[in-house]
């Protein structure tokens, strides 16, 4: 059966919720967006794209800063609600140049840091 991306659940905005995932380590880097086009611009080039709400524009992850996100697998979720993108990651999936955007732990009422920045 082939792939087609009119069969996901959007919300009203046209968005789909897309999870990143380290493929070899199965570390969760990031949640961001994705719209149909920028699903099927990572379908294309093999490099996530995602879409950027505040910008309202296309956001091909690492496009600036070099840190790419190269798709390994696309997964749909059972409900077609969620993407899971295993990824490739180059360098820091965070904008704080942090490994992954889960950073912060809830410890006994306490948010703790559980990442430190990456060096470089």
């Amino acid at each position: 059966m082939s792939f087609d991306p009119a069969s996901l659940k959007y919300d009203a905005n046209g968005l789909i919720p897309a999870i990143a995932q380290d493929a070899a380590s199965g570390e969760v880097l990031m949640m961001a967006w994705m719209n149909a086009e920028s699903l099927a611009r990572t379908l294309e080039t093999g490099h996530v794209t995602y879409w950027s709400r505040s910008r309202q524009s296309f956001w091909a992850k690492g496009e600036s800063s070099g840190h790419v996100q190269k798709l390994i697998e696309l997964r749909v979720d059972c409900d077609r609600d969620c993407l899971l993108l295993l990824v490739e990651q180059a360098g820091p999936a965070c904008h704080t140049n942090r490994r992954s955007c889960f950073y912060t732990a809830v410890r006994s009422g306490e948010e703790v840091e559980i990442l430190k920045p990456m060096e470089g």
